[in-house]
């Protein structure tokens, strides 16, 4: 995702999503856009943290206010990938509303509903066309009913940026 090319589409090659990287700000951020041209959320990372820290807030904002969730890295080094994820009203943080475990390296991740063991969405790297493009790279992600395409797509660019 180097070039802040980050395009997000279905089996079929139709066009769900694309993030465009912002330079114009004090320190970067992304912005998930859908096939629309509307702005669903902005990343943005926190800077002067311990742990790797991004805020996902509502639309083109990047206001503290706007927030939706929050997800940083579980331990400031970490060899496997392990993401906790706080939604706005979780202000304590004392569990973790969705986390993310995997293997960045070998292009598999899992989203869980909390510290449980529901499954909520799978990624893995694909070798054919793919669902999923980042960069060059291919990935299949696997999204379970009810859950939201772009809090999953916003996660996955999270984690492509606290892997490069």
């Amino acid at each position: 995702m180097g070039q802040g090319k980050f395009i997000v589409t279905d089996t079929k090659g139709n066009l769900l999503f694309k993030v465009k990287k912002s330079h114009f700000k004090v320190h970067d951020q992304r912005v998930l856009i859908d096939a629309a041209g509307n702005h669903i959320v902005t990343l943005k990372e926190k800077m002067m943290t311990a742990h790797n820290r991004w805020e996902v807030c509502n639309g083109d904002s990047s206001s503290s206010k706007n927030i939706v969730f929050s997800a940083k890295t579980s331990h400031v080094i970490q060899l496997k990938t392990k993401l906790q994820v706080f939604l706005a009203n979780n202000v304590n943080e004392d569990i973790c509303d969705f986390r993310v475990e995997g293997s960045w390296t070998e292009s598999s991740c899992v989203i869980y509903a909390g510290e449980s063991s529901t499954i909520i969405a799978q990624m893995h790297k694909k070798h054919s066309v793919g669902s999923l493009v980042l960069g060059k790279d291919k990935f299949m992600v696997s999204v379970y009913p009810h859950v939201d395409y772009a809090f999953i797509v916003a996660l996955i660019v999270i984690l492509d940026e606290i892997n490069h």
